[in-house]
């Protein structure tokens, strides 16, 4: 998280810990973490924005149907970003 300005951190519940709350707080962004199971006081947490995530991951995983972008052909990050652009428009076209 180090470097990045955000407004909020996502992240599922494997990011759920004291230290990863407090990081995300110290740089002014509020966590949006579901509890653990084993949590003995649930957090709570903006259940909409969590939803948001879903929408970003089910996004990288129709990216990555595209053999050219899930197995990193290109050497550079330019060329790279290219075709995940051209992914992109592919499954925006759709």
């Amino acid at each position: 998280m180090r470097g990045h300005e955000a407004a909020a951190f996502i992240a599922d519940k494997a990011y759920d810990s004291d230290a990863v709350v407090a990081a995300a707080k110290k740089q002014g962004a509020e966590a949006v973490i579901p509890s653990k199971k084993n949590r003995k006081i649930p957090r709570v947490y903006d259940k909409h924005l969590y939803k948001e995530r879903k929408k970003v991951e089910w996004f990288i995983n129709l990216i990555k149907q595209y053999r050219r972008v899930a197995t990193r052909y290109e050497k550079t990050a330019r060329n790279f970003l290219g075709f995940v652009h051209v992914a992109s428009t592919m499954i925006l076209l759709r």
